[in-house]
């Protein structure tokens, strides 16, 4: 049976992301790259410091869970095979035939044409244009990694201990927060932060091998309450201690208390949401089939909107900026999805849909 409430975390989450990189685009914290802050302090950062640990790390949490559940039915190479069609095909040769489009907003907004040597050729430019736009396709990036490594670990595990992990506790589910602190501080790539192999590879192998188990869900919704009052504790004092401080820097995002923070708050989205969040409508399956186009596409309309804004309107009152360039990423990001999917080639090589 169909677990709705991982459902609703993905396209809850991924609505999220939309709105974090609205407010991010005017955030006065992380400044490159983005338009910058309308004045200071802007409290309407604290909503990025407030989702940025734990936001992604969620979504590969729930990866993890599924892949399990995909390959209950698919053999290893069906799984490979599929998971390349849609995370690897649109997050390398998508980023050749779209998404270069983003990194020519991306280097207007960063000013980063002109630090370019003059007489560089067109081709070097439009794949610097290409790197650029890369986005938010380093999520499925990386979920491409961790499924390829999937398949070979099960050919070693042959699933003890996936069977072992389903007698955890919950006094072992939070114990894996130093597994997560521990991870936070490995395998993270130089300059490009987001790249951080060892958490993320956690989620997704502790969604894989541990909260794919329906016994392991139940146990954390009987401890649902407390574990939403640790989240809003933990939420609390990590604000209070990084404001004003880069949230996404290493400096941050490897401190015990964020990790702490990301995953008691892991750990209680997934105790709500399996208690309350199995159910479908009309407006859940429909937001289903559209986020996966939303996420892919939103960062396109967002930061062409917040640039012409910057240049041709930038005496509106802040809140018209955040207003319309919502606007935009929301509703650009539809249309390019219902327009992308009537063209079978772009539907392949930008959504990764046959």
């Amino acid at each position: 049976m169909r677990k709705k409430y991982i459902d609703h975390i993905r396209w809850i989450t991924e609505v999220l992301v939309v709105i974090y990189h609205v407010i991010y685009m005017y955030n006065g914290a992380e400044t490159a790259g983005v338009i910058g802050p309308f004045s200071f302090p802007q409290y309407q950062d604290a909503f990025l410091y407030l989702i940025y640990p734990w936001f992604m790390l969620i979504l590969f949490v729930i990866s993890g869970m599924c892949s399990r559940y995909e390959l209950e039915k698919r053999t290893g190479r069906e799984y490979l095979k599929r998971r390349t069609e849609k995370l690897l095909i649109p997050s390398t040769i998508g980023v050749f035939v779209f998404h270069w489009i983003d990194g020519y907003f991306n280097m207007l907004i960063s000013n980063a044409f002109a630090k370019l040597p003059s007489g560089i050729p067109g081709l070097i430019t439009y794949l610097i244009m290409a790197l650029s736009g890369i986005g938010p396709l380093w999520y499925i990036q990386m979920l491409w990694i961790y499924s390829v490594l999937l398949v070979l670990i099960r050919k070693i595990e042959k699933d003890r201990l996936y069977c072992h992990c389903r007698n955890i506790k919950m006094m072992g589910l939070l114990m894996f927060s130093v597994g997560i602190w521990l991870s936070a501080n490995i395998l993270n790539v130089p300059v490009v932060s987001v790249y951080r192999f060892g958490i993320y590879g956690f989620g997704f192998f502790s969604g894989y091998f541990v909260f794919s188990h329906d016994r392991v869900i139940r146990c954390l919704t009987e401890w649902e309450l407390p574990l939403l009052a640790g989240s809003g504790i933990s939420a609390v004092l990590y604000l209070v201690r990084f404001w004003g401080e880069p949230y996404a820097e290493h400096c941050v995002l490897d401190t015990f208390l964020c990790n702490v923070y990301a995953w008691i708050t892991v750990l209680a989205i997934l105790a709500y949401m399996n208690g309350h969040g199995n159910y479908s409508t009309c407006f859940s399956r429909w937001m289903e089939k559209q986020t996966w186009g939303l996420y892919l596409l939103h960062y396109l309309p967002l930061s062409a909107c917040a640039w012409f804004l910057h240049c041709c309107a930038a005496d509106l009152p802040p809140a018209v900026h955040y207003i319309l360039t919502a606007v935009a990423a929301f509703a650009g990001a539809w249309l390019l999805n219902a327009v992308i999917m009537r063209i079978p080639l772009l539907r392949v090589l930008i959504l990764g849909r046959k």
